[in-house]
């Protein structure tokens, strides 16, 4: 082997999915290898980590909307990438909608890869979308590099990218199982839902998009899987009601897996002050029952992977003072860079150890988008990797937030999990240098 051009000792660090100390060896950006703590190779470089940090694989999110171009001003890949890079993340998907044109076509993607070229500190792969009328644009974008595509059953929020109805989703789900693609869907029913309450009352929101309604439209999804033997995967699952629907899936070996977002694990409606749209999201926050219930998905596997669903905006969009009060305001948190500390301070309280947060974070959505080097430190994955001080806590200050506008819920929240520093290919991230980020196709690095 040549000089390796690092060896990083972790005391600490998971590894297999147990916690163990390791020597990771580090050549041109990928780990080379793996050896037991106390081994000495020779290298370039050493640096052995502080015995309170464990050593982490860089997470993989795979639902942020960094929202360029068309819609920068909202986010933009540089903040977002700061942002993931800040919070332990070294590789995000970005969403095709809010940006502008929306990843719907080839030409788009282009502008899309265009505009994020440059631009990125950590590592970033696209989504395609799939709306009506563009069931051709599916093969050519992924033979492009996308990694599959997102849908909305429900208005999406933007006129530019529609839902697909239910003949929609089925036409989708054939032409993407031809090409042996994923479908992800936001999966909502819109004949279940009411029109949102005038006023600031968080309840009447969450009331207005019932749990009923993700029922109804996983029901669907697992049913278009079913018939087309498409793989589809639910996005931002916040129903607990609705995990039957997919465990049944899962025992009939229905092609389909579902995610949740560290805000439905932590937060609940009866959290969110009236009036303040910072814990607006859709599908809302729901009760402590079915907090309760999204937890035990994760821990019987129904529920396989926690991402962000980061979706800024300008905060003024947050701002409640029309007519119509929450009801107007954009729906969506941005916790891209508060993900691991926020699902890790839960977790543990739940008994559930860093190796259950990495398989959330990192290997399984690195998985479920066929990025095989990613999410883990195991030879031949790249070195993205994460080190993090898993009891000291910190008090959210959104002032020290790197996303454009720093508007969260979690405000105030006393957390623990020290990001101390993300590792891009082998090499520390920093924030005041030229971004060395990657645009990935799929199936490649």
């Amino acid at each position: 082997m040549p000089m390796l051009d690092l060896v990083i000792e972790a005391p600490r660090a998971v590894v297999d999915g147990q916690e163990q100390g390791c020597t990771v060896l580090v050549l041109e950006g990928r780990i080379a290898g793996v050896e037991p703590f106390g081994a000495r190779p020779d290298a370039g470089r050493r640096v052995r980590l502080d015995d309170d940090a464990v050593l982490l694989p860089g997470l993989v999110d795979t639902h942020v909307h960094c929202n360029e171009p068309g819609r920068t001003h909202w986010e933009g890949f540089e903040h977002a990438t700061r942002a993931a890079a800040a919070g332990g993340v070294t590789t995000l998907v970005d969403m095709p909608l809010n940006s502008v044109p929306p990843t719907v076509d080839v030409a788009a993607l282009s502008v899309k890869r265009s505009a994020a070229k440059g631009r990125c500190f950590v590592d970033v792969a696209f989504w395609g979308g799939a709306v009506p009328g563009n069931v051709h644009d599916l093969m050519p974008l992924w033979d492009e590099g996308v990694l599959g595509f997102k849908c909305f059953l429900v208005d999406s929020g933007v006129r530019e990218f529609p839902a697909l109805d239910e003949a929609g989703l089925h036409r989708a789900a054939e032409a993407v199982a031809s090409f042996g693609g994923l479908l992800l869907v936001h999966a909502e029913d819109p004949d279940s839902l009411r029109p949102a309450p005038a006023g600031n009352d968080y309840a009447g929101f969450a009331a207005s998009r019932p749990p009923v309604a993700e029922v109804v439209a996983v029901e669907a999804v697992v049913a278009a899987a079913r018939a087309t033997g498409c793989r589809v995967h639910v996005v931002h699952l916040a129903a607990a009601a609705a995990l039957p629907v997919v465990r049944a899936a899962h025992d009939a070996g229905v092609p389909v897996t579902a995610e949740t977002c560290p805000h439905y694990l932590t937060l609940t409606a009866t959290d969110a002050p009236d009036g303040d749209a910072a814990f607006k999201c859709c599908p809302p926050l729901r009760d402590e029952d079915n907090r309760d219930g999204l937890w035990a998905g994760l821990r019987d596997g129904t529920l396989g992977m926690v991402v962000s669903d980061h979706s800024p905006c300008p905060a003024g969009m947050k701002a409640v003072t029309g007519a119509r009060g929450l009801a107007d305001a954009w729906g969506g948190v941005s916790s891209l860079q508060l993900g691991l500390p926020v699902t890790w301070t839960a977790a543990r309280q739940r008994g559930h150890d860093l190796a259950d947060v990495v398989r959330w974070m990192a290997t399984a959505p690195a998985d479920r988008a066929d990025l095989w080097h990613k999410g883990r430190i195991a030879e031949g994955a790249d070195a993205d990797l994460c080190v993090l001080a898993p009891d000291e806590t910190f008090v959210v200050d959104p002032a020290r937030l790197e996303h454009r506008h720093p508007v969260t819920p979690y405000a105030g929240r006393t957390l623990a999990g020290v990001v101390r520093q993300t590792w891009l290919a082998g090499r520390p991230v920093d924030p005041y240098a030229p971004p060395r980020g990657r645009l990935l196709r799929r199936g490649g690095r």
